[in-house]
Order: structure tokens, then C-alpha cells, then sequence
């Protein structure tokens, strides 16, 4: 009878603990942003749930830090006086190529481009006029500059990306930010080794791309305010949606952070059905109101093997959701980051795309830089060239694949950047070939620009500026001179990159055609780069260019004392690694 009597006590006391669970979970839930429909606010990814099984997460740390809506990063005791300018979406900085060469890895061709390479240095934008009423306005310059092989005499013109914001007055819109976070079994090596290779130490103790990612989702966190609203997937062999938007006043943090900082790596990666799940998002969130940016930050090292894997088929996911109004940043991941997949998806409205190698980086991209990556403020922009002298021969770093159509220049999307005390402004240029089309002494350019504005209304800007023809160099300031000098480097290390990975289409620069441009067709550039899954290849330079090298280092040196720019030195020291 006592036996029976307990039996139904253990019975009574199960019972009742399940019925007070349930009536916990029900009475915290929270009503979604898409009207009638209702979400637990929890975490929704359990690995255990997999289908290979693996561990789930541990018990969640009551300790970890909340978020401190202090620490979002503009305010009115902290920000710089200055005015902002602007830089172009697609590549934010060419960390992936410095971090192989130091590495002894040989680059590809898509690690080192124009705008990312511009973005690592501040210019001159040649604002003479001072500010404008208009959220945008272009400044021109001009300069003719030999060729450092062929001695030819090149024209040059730039366009100065310049704004009338203050950046004390920049406050960003509310976002719905969905993060999307590859956890495939390549997340589990470390920043500076290539997991295809193989060849890496399990039992080495290094902290992992998946562990650095994890930490710098959860510092991106202490970024957002309170009526942000924030979502995520996780993906591996399959994408999971493992929290549906939410705003952050109705989330609990420390245990959201918690489970993202348990995420292990583990499985394939489908970047197609994490997108798609990352879409299903967006489409429970319902009708919203223009108060909200909506953005999908995608981290990975891009290199995806399952699903649908061809850069058409992903370019065209990305590419639907800027016309809907939902655009996307990628943050590579290590040393392998598959910049050639990447820098297809970054050329569309709204989409940026960064290179990330340690902890350092990721936490000042996820931290001081968030507001800016996630702003796109100037769109379509174009610029016709008009000119009886003068045609549009190249256009260095745009974020658009239709760089020079019919002497047109075209740039997806412009992003607010900051200037320093100089009033230089970081990546805030982009540089123009000319070529002379007759033997006039000067020649007058009509230059007429037409943008959209976040309200997608049009503006329109003209200005007439007169090329003087010299027989002497001469740059009207230190921005275009700097310009010039990285456009030049980037063209030969490209050269080099193309010359000594292909078996056939070889092109090595000599004194005749002085340094050419990178013209090769995608159908070439597949041939020569492979498909996704990126293997490491020694470093190794060839005789042919290791000469040439020395004399872009020596020119280099030079433009470092006329321009009184010491951070130029990082690519001698690039070079030096190359001679």
C-alpha cells in the first residue's frame, strides 16, 4: 500500500511539474511582428536534432553579458564632428589577400580588387567647393601620370564621393537584421589554414573560425537597440531557422547569446536552403513599415557543396531580395574565404562584402564599423562622360560589373564612410582612365550624375571641368595620386595572380604595353580559378615577375614621400614578402 501511495505521489509531483513548464513557456510568449501569428521567443536550432547526431548544446550561462543599449555606436558624447563621405558597396578591404601572401598561400584574382583595396585608405576627395545641400554631390580631379614600365603618359580623372552629413547628426533606421551563420564542418578550422587541404592538427589547440564567428555575433548584438528586431539561421548540411525575428526589448539576451556561443561545426554547407530559410523570415514578419532597413548578414568561407551551388543560381536569390528591398552583407571567414563566389554577390544593389582573419577584425567589423555596413544611403548611381577630347577608356573601383557602358559610369549603392581629421575620406574615391581621342592643348568634360535617394527619388548634378593638357605630370591633389599609385599595384599583382595560375591566356607586362588592365572573360577566369571548394597553393613568384615587382616597390617608396603616406608601407611590405 506505502509502495502504491509513493508511486502515485511521483505520478502527482511529474505531472504537475510538466503542467507548470508548459504554463511557463505559454504565458512568455510574445506576439510576432506579423499580426496573428505567435512565436515562444526561444531558441529554436538544436544540434541534437541533426541527423548526424550531434551533441546538443549545453545548459544555458545565467552569467553572460546583456546587452548595454549603451554601447550602441553613435552618440552625441562620442562622435566625431566631422562630415561623412562615402565608398562603394561589393569589397570592403582586400584582407584576404594580404593574409595569403603572409600565410605563403598564392592569391586568386578576386582576393585584391580597386574598391576593397581603396577602402584600406582615406583620400582627398578634391572638395574645394565645400558642402553641398544635396545627400550627395561628386568633386572631379585631374592628372596626368606616366606609366611606371612603358614611361607612356596616362590621363586620369576622379570622382570624389562627398556627403552633407555630419557624422554627429548619422543615426541609422530601426533594422530587421537576420544573421545567417555557417556552421559547416570547414568552420571548425582555424583562420589560417585551408580546410580542403586536409592537412591540419585536430588536436592542436587554436581557437576556430566557428568560436570567433559565435563571439562576434554576439558582440553585434550589444549594437543593436532596442526596437531592432533580430533573427537567425544556422546551416550546415541544411539551413535551420534557429530564432525568427524579434525586437531586442523583448529578448532575452544572455540566454540568446549563450546558444549562439555553443554553435559547433559540423556537416556541409548549403548556402542555397539557408538563404531560402533566411527569406521564410521575412516573409512571417509580414507588411513593413518604411521605419526599418532590412538587412541579411551572411558569415561564411563561402564555400558551398550541397543544394544548389552554381553562383547564377545565388547571385539571383541575393539579387531578388535587393528588388524587395532586403539586401545582404557577407563576412568571409579565414584564410580560404572563397572571394571568387563572394565578389559576384557583392556587385548587387545593397550587398557589401568583407574578409575577416582574427578576432580583432571581426569585432570591429561586427562593432564600431555595424552601422555604417548596413546603411546603404546613395543608389544607381551614374555618370555620363561626355567630351570631344576625352572618352572613358576604365573605371576603377566601382561595386558594378557594368563599370564603362557607353561612357557611362555605374555604381550600385553608396555607403556612408568617415573622413579623418584631414578631411580624407575612407575608400571615398574612384578613379577614371582616360583616353585622348585628338592632339588638343586641353578639352572641356561634361559630367552629368543622376542617384536615387533611400525614398528612391531621383537627383541630378552637372559639372563642367577643363583637362589641362601637359607635357609634364602633374595630379591636382594627393587623393588622385594615391589612387593611381594603388590602381596600378592592384593591376599588376592581378597580372601576376592570372599569369602564373593559367596554363594558357599567359600575359606578362612589358615595356611595350606598360601595365595593362585586367580584361579576361569569366569564361577565361573559371578556367583558371576552379570551382568553390578552395585548395591552397604554394606561394611561389617567377623570375619575369619578380623584376617588375622591384620596380613597383621602388615606385612605391617614392609616391610615399610625395605624399607624405606612411600607410602605403603595408604594400612594400607585401612586396618584399613577393621579391
Amino acid at each position: 500500500m506505502k509502495k502504491k501511495l509513493l508511486l502515485l505521489i511521483i505520478i502527482v509531483v511529474y505531472i504537475t511539474t510538466i503542467a507548470f513548464i508548459y504554463y511557463r513557456k505559454k504565458n512568455t510568449r510574445i506576439v510576432s511582428p506579423n499580426i496573428g501569428k505567435v512565436y515562444n521567443d526561444e531558441w529554436l536550432y538544436k544540434q541534437e536534432d541533426e541527423e548526424d547526431g550531434i551533441a546538443s548544446f549545453g545548459s544555458f550561462n545565467s552569467g553572460a553579458t546583456s546587452m548595454d543599449s549603451s554601447a550602441a555606436l553613435f552618440n552625441s558624447s562620442s562622435m566625431s564632428k566631422n562630415t561623412l563621405g562615402y565608398s562603394t558597396g561589393g569589397a570592403k578591404n582586400v584582407e584576404n589577400f594580404r593574409e595569403n601572401i603572409k600565410d605563403g598561400y598564392f592569391p586568386i584574382s578576386t582576393d585584391i580588387t580597386y574598391n576593397g583595396l581603396f577602402y584600406d585608405y582615406s583620400f582627398d576627395t578634391g572638395n574645394a567647393k565645400g558642402e553641398s545641400d544635396e545627400l550627395f554631390y561628386p568633386s572631379y580631379s585631374t592628372a596626368i601620370s606616366n606609366d611606371i614600365i612603358s614611361g607612356e603618359k596616362e590621363y586620369y580623372m576622379s570622382v570624389g564621393l562627398n556627403s552633407n552629413i555630419k557624422e554627429s547628426d548619422f543615426a541609422r533606421k530601426k533594422l530587421n537584421l537576420v544573421i545567417v551563420l555557417d556552421n559547416s564542418g570547414s568552420m571548425g578550422s582555424s583562420f589560417n589554414s585551408y580546410y580542403y587541404d586536409g592537412d591540419y592538427d585536430y588536436e592542436k589547440e587554436y581557437k576556430t573560425k566557428m568560436e570567433i564567428a559565435n563571439n562576434s555575433v554576439n558582440i553585434l548584438l550589444d549594437q543593436l537597440n532596442q526596437d531592432d528586431r533580430f533573427g537567425m539561421v544556422v546551416f550546415n548540411s541544411e539551413g535551420y531557422i534557429a530564432k525568427y525575428l524579434n525586437k531586442l526589448e523583448n529578448t532575452d539576451i544572455a540566454s540568446l547569446k549563450s546558444n549562439i556561443s555553443d554553435i559547433t561545426a559540423t556537416g556541409g554547407t548549403n548556402f542555397e536552403d539557408a538563404y531560402e530559410k533566411a527569406n521564410d523570415i521575412f516573409e512571417e514578419l509580414g507588411d513593413n513599415n518604411s521605419e526599418y532597413e532590412n538587412r541579411i548578414i551572411v558569415i561564411t568561407d563561402a564555400m558551398p557543396n550541397m543544394g544548389d551551388t552554381s553562383s547564377n543560381s545565388l547571385v539571383n536569390m541575393v539579387e531578388k531580395n535587393s528588388k524587395n528591398g532586403i539586401y545582404t552583407s557577407f563576412i568571409g571567414v579565414g584564410v580560404d574565404f572563397n572571394t571568387e563566389l563572394i565578389e559576384k554577390l557583392g556587385t548587387i544593389t545593397g550587398a557589401n562584402y568583407y574578409a575577416v582573419h582574427d578576432e580583432k577584425e571581426f569585432e570591429k567589423q561586427m562593432g564600431e564599423d555595424f552601422d555604417f555596413m548596413v546603411t546603404p544611403l546613395v543608389f544607381d548611381l551614374n555618370l555620363d562622360f561626355e567630351s570631344d577630347d576625352y572618352e572613358l577608356e576604365e573605371v576603377y573601383g566601382t561595386d558594378s560589373k557594368e563599370k564603362n557602358k557607353e561612357n557611362i559610369m555605374h555604381v550600385n549603392t553608396l555607403f556612408p564612410s568617415r573622413s579623418n581629421e584631414n578631411g580624407e575620406v575612407k575608400g571615398g574615391i574612384i578613379l577614371l582612365k582616360l583616353k585622348k581621342k585628338n592632339d588638343s592643348e586641353d578639352g572641356k568634360i561634361t559630367l552629368r550624375v543622376s542617384y536615387k535617394d533611400p525614398n528612391k527619388d531621383m537627383h541630378k548634378n552637372e559639372q563642367e571641368v577643363e583637362f589641362i593638357n601637359s607635357d609634364e605630370e602633374y595630379y591636382d591633389n594627393t587623393g588622385i595620386r594615391k589612387a593611381i599609385v594603388l590602381t596600378r599595384y592592384a593591376n599588376m599583382i592581378k597580372n601576376w595572380i592570372l599569369y602564373e595560375r593559367s596554363e594558357d591566356d599567359r600575359f606578362i607586362i612589358n615595356y611595350k604595353t606598360g601595365i595593362m588592365d585586367i580584361d579576361y572573360t569569366e569564361e577565361q577566369l573559371y578556367r583558371i580559378l576552379g570551382e568553390h571548394e578552395r585548395t591552397s597553393v604554394k606561394l611561389s613568384v617567377g623570375e619575369e615577375y619578380k623584376e617588375l615587382f622591384e620596380k613597383m616597390r621602388d615606385y612605391i617608396k617614392e609616391e610615399i614621400n610625395e605624399l607624405k603616406d606612411k600607410t602605403l608601407e603595408q604594400e612594400i611590405n607585401i612586396l618584399d614578402q613577393l621579391i
